[in-house]
């Protein structure tokens, strides 16, 4: 009788790395009222500054908030969620997630099963924000662009989160704080004008500053987090040897707390500090240190003298 073959067992499928949302449309007009009417409320903010409309309780509370939630999408979303830059104590991973929520630029896992993509297929066709998507000419750049700054939120497909960020799926207080998304929105748009109104003890105080710290603070926000995804990935320096088109754009630095030198950050995403050269400010990094001092961050991937001397070009920083 003759021995039956022995077969190979089943090699699993491996998850998609899109998946198109059942409630797309729905999610592309929130994207748009979220997005729209806080930069709605830059077109206001110039005249306005020059009046009565502006007072240093809002000045304090719009830094406050731009510091935390601006630190929660560069130290929390992006160094620690995606990449891993250094380990967080319980309360710190918590604390950062719900300051990146405070950005608004999405749940937590969602931000950063985009982001790992990206950095997956960087520049390339998968790439969910690349500005070179529609080519290389001038027309298709211009139009690449404005895909990579704003137009890639309004994409039907969404990353596969079980795909790109199954570890995050994995943490109870992650998927809890992802789920209360909504609620921290209503925080991050109502809070300024309740602490502004019991600074001041007016309503005028809390419209004031619902205006300066919740809208114009969010659309900064936002709109300098997106330029990274489109600014330092067309114009800007090479530093350090990338695969890509990341490069560095010194003026976003202190707008971005250092996201701006992009271009070592694609050349080594792990490292914790991305402005490694001499002048580079990295405002996210000095917050790492302060916490690695104070013992809620550890083990921390300082940048390796050698591996950055292996990794430079021959151009100017």
């Amino acid at each position: 009788m003759a021995t039956p073959p022995v077969l190979d067992p089943p090699r699993p499928r491996r998850r998609p790395e899109v998946e198109p949302e059942p409630t797309g449309k729905a999610e592309r007009i929130l994207v748009g009222v979220f997005t729209g009417v806080p930069f709605l409320a830059l077109f206001a903010a110039v005249p306005l500054a020059w009046g009565s409309f502006l007072g240093w309780t809002d000045v304090a509370l719009m830094a406050v908030f731009y510091f935390v939630s601006a630190g929660g999408i560069t130290v929390g979303y992006h160094r620690y969620f995606t990449h891993g830059s250094f380990k967080a104590r319980r309360g710190l991973k918590i604390a950062l997630a719900i300051a990146g929520s405070l950005a608004m630029e999405g749940p937590v896992i969602t931000w950063v099963a985009d982001h790992r993509r990206h950095h997956k297929h960087s520049d390339k066709e998968a790439d969910p924000h690349s500005p070179w998507r529609f080519g290389s000419d001038w027309k298709a750049l211009a139009k690449g662009l404005g895909w990579a700054h704003y137009g890639w939120l309004f994409d039907g497909n969404r990353t596969s989160k079980e795909r790109f960020a199954k570890d995050l799926l994995n943490d109870k207080d992650i998927v809890r704080i992802h789920k209360a998304f909504p609620a921290l929105v209503a925080v991050t748009l109502l809070l300024p004008g309740v602490l502004g109104g019991l600074l001041t003890m007016s309503w005028a105080g809390a419209f004031t500053a619902f205006f300066w710290a919740g809208l114009v603070r969010l659309t900064l926000v936002q709109h300098v987090t997106w330029s990274i995804n489109s600014i330092c990935h067309t114009f800007g320096t090479e530093a350090f040897e990338v695969r890509d088109k990341s490069r560095n754009v010194w003026w976003l630095a202190i707008p971005s707390l250092g996201e701006s030198w992009h271009n070592l950050h694609h050349s080594d995403p792990t490292c914790a500090r991305h402005g490694v050269l001499k002048g580079q400010v990295d405002i996210s990094a000095r917050v790492i240190w302060a916490l690695e001092k104070t013992g809620l961050a550890y083990d921390v991937r300082w940048p390796d003298a050698e591996r950055l001397a292996a990794k430079r070009t021959n151009q100017p920083a």
